[in-house]
């Protein structure tokens, strides 16, 4: 992991949940525990890999929790714990803002087609 340049709150948790999925995991765990191949199904274009460590690292960030289960074939659950809890209504107050801005942007092109 990188190192840190400041004690900024923002910068901290811009570590844990920067990139292309966890945020998008985090919305797919807000309705309950899924196994590992569900959350692959939810995204289908994350790799086994990629998928693995992002959820070990939103495991070790406290915000989800994994629960092993006893037997054969072998079965793990994730779900959020009360911290992951708490951040879903940012993460959908921010998907609202976003749907605002893109609304009054109107026919603006898209954002990828700009600078």
């Amino acid at each position: 992991m990188k190192n840190v340049v400041s004690d900024c709150s923002i910068e901290s948790i811009m570590r844990v949940l920067s990139g292309r999925w966890p945020t998008l995991l985090l919305y797919y765990l807000k309705d309950g525990t899924k196994r590992f191949n569900e959350l692959r199904r939810d995204n289908p274009t994350v790799s086994h890999r990629m998928l693995a460590l992002e959820l070990r690292k939103l495991e070790a960030a406290g915000i989800i929790s994994r629960i092993d289960h006893d037997g054969y074939p072998r079965r793990v659950d994730y779900g959020l714990t009360e911290a992951g809890r708490r951040l879903v209504p940012l993460i959908d107050a921010l998907g609202n803002w976003w749907e605002e801005v893109e609304a009054e942007r109107g026919a603006a092109p898209p954002l990828s087609q700009v600078a």
